[in-house]
């Protein structure tokens, strides 16, 4: 008997919905009024909407990811929590970071995190791939799933850049961030002409 998949899925919202709501009350008030104290801010400010980009990308695909899942295990529901764990660790690094002043180390630490959460996803899309079979929803809409065996490299330079450059750093982050930042469209388009084909 499998497990309900929609408990799953709330636990996982509670625990990202908590991680946004960490990033928030860390995210430093200017003590002045003026513009310039805003601006004087504006990197701290930049980190926390990039963070939040992340978590919500990772949140928007793991709603796409398990609305094509017909099965869950407890391999699945441990690598699920295997990737709330990573989440989590992102308003951490992400305030580790401000303090730093996107210091070597921290900035480091911050892309291993994301390098993390993009392994642990692709073990989780593994997971339900193997337990949905060969012929799967999600087996005929992601295909070979380029996009996501690419982008764990790509983490890992920029896990390298940030010793050489934080600017580097966060700049190949920014632009993976702007790659995923739409759902996964292969889903939606798959689930579409299903319905469509249904009619």
């Amino acid at each position: 008997m499998s497990i309900s998949k929609n408990r799953v899925e709330s636990f996982s919202d509670g625990v990202i919905a908590v991680s946004l709501t960490l990033m928030l009350f860390q995210l430093q008030v200017p003590e002045g009024f003026a513009l310039k104290d805003i601006l004087g801010n504006a990197y701290n400010f930049f980190g926390y909407v990039l963070s939040f980009i992340y978590v919500g990308i990772y949140w928007n695909n793991h709603h796409h990811l398990f609305k094509v899942a017909r099965g869950i295990n407890g391999r699945i529901m441990w690598a699920n929590l295997n990737l709330l764990f990573w989440l989590t660790m992102v308003p951490f690094t992400t305030t580790w970071t401000w303090k730093s002043d996107f210091a070597q180390t921290p900035t480091a630490m911050y892309a291993f995190v994301l390098f993390m959460c993009s392994v642990s996803y692709s073990l989780l899309t593994r997971l339900i791939l193997r337990s949905g079979g060969e012929h799967s929803e999600l087996r005929q809409a992601i295909g070979s799933d380029l996009k996501g065996k690419l982008s764990i490299p790509i983490y890992a330079v920029a896990i390298a850049a940030s010793f050489f450059s934080s600017a580097a750093s966060f700049s190949i982050l920014t632009v993976m961030a702007g790659v995923w930042f739409f759902p996964d469209s292969r889903i939606e388009k798959y689930l579409l002409a299903d319905k469509t084909h249904e009619l």
